[in-house]
């Protein structure tokens, strides 16, 4: 299909409607079917990432972009490249590429496999893995259960649950916090090694979630940081995780005057000013290195630990040599 858009904003009157609807109007009204392909090529992106809901309503000031050419998978996210580092009848534990959402939005549910396929999950792939390591069908299997996840672009370690004893178990202990989380990540500055204690809120008055100062209102956020390596201007730093909120280590680092390099979103300094990112980092520099937690069933204290993926280590090597 050789349709040529230019990159749009979502005017109010076409908020609140399906993707599918607007993208046809701005299109001049083709077939529903050929918009429907557009989107399930995946060559619509809405704000920075691909989107091939075709029922996704949009909002108002949303960007969309209609691209010349399909955008491929990421390397990564195909079920015989994903790395599986621990499996058994109650948990998987497995190494999640950037680039892939850990669960699928709600509104997309109800897809049917051959479209999963074009643009799977982290829980998608885990499902194929596992069933081609059993030498089983995927729907023959249990479905995975959720019991934490990584942002799109943040790499590392992620466990699901196969039972409901290890949902149960395991979401207990992250409830507890004595999951094991250590998080590498490269900030621009000089950061110390402290700990940063906050009550994070959905809205902080600028759209964004972030930290408040109103007694009694947010969630407690605990964030560890210890420092790995100084590099020429920026940090190479390790943050453990002591509570598991939304963004809490990208909140963090950014209303401590060091945003994540890469990160698009939390990107104002504390007087409002906004960040301007020259490390040229590949992506959102955040990578979870460190997954530690008991096994639901034996007890057993289970430890992973994974290096940053070739792309952040390039960066990183990359910012040594400004040295």
């Amino acid at each position: 299909m050789s349709f040529a858009l230019p990159p749009f904003t979502v005017a109010p009157q076409e908020a609140g409607f399906t993707l599918a609807k607007v993208l046809r109007s701005r299109l001049g009204g083709p077939s529903w079917t050929d918009v429907r392909k557009l989107i399930a090529a995946r060559r619509v992106k809405v704000g920075d990432a691909i989107c091939s809901d075709e029922a996704r309503r949009v909002k108002e000031d949303e960007v969309v972009v209609l691209l010349e050419h399909p955008k491929p998978l990421p390397r990564a996210a195909h079920p015989e490249r994903l790395v599986v580092r621990h499996l058994d009848e109650h948990v998987v534990v497995v190494e999640k590429p950037a680039g892939v959402n850990t669960v699928r939005h709600p509104a997309e549910l109800e897809w049917s496999e051959q479209r999963r396929e074009l643009d799977p999950t982290l829980q998608d792939l885990a499902q194929w893995a596992i069933a081609h390591q059993l030498n089983r069908a995927p729907r023959d299997l249990n479905g995975l259960r959720i019991v934490h996840r990584l942002d799109k672009e943040t790499s590392g370690l992620v466990v699901f649950a196969r039972s409901v004893l290890a949902e149960r178990e395991l979401g207990l202990q992250f409830r507890k916090h004595t999951v094991v989380r250590r998080y590498l990540t490269v900030v621009p500055g000089i950061l110390s090694a402290q700990t940063i204690r906050s009550r994070l809120v959905e809205d902080r008055g600028d759209g964004r979630r972030g930290s408040t100062k109103l007694t009694g209102v947010g969630k407690e956020a605990v964030t560890h940081i210890a420092l790995e390596e100084r590099l020429p201007g920026y940090t190479l730093l390790s943050c453990r995780l002591e509570t598991g909120r939304t963004h809490q280590i990208r909140i963090h680092l950014s209303e401590a005057g060091h945003p994540v390099c890469g990160d698009k979103v939390y990107v104002k300094r504390p007087n409002g000013e906004v960040f301007d990112d020259k490390s040229e980092a590949p992506r959102l520099a955040l990578h979870a290195t460190e997954l530690g937690f008991e096994h639901p069933a034996t007890n057993e204290h289970l430890h992973w630990s994974m290096p940053l993926p070739g792309d952040l280590q390039k960066f990183v090597e990359k910012l040594r040599g400004k040295a």
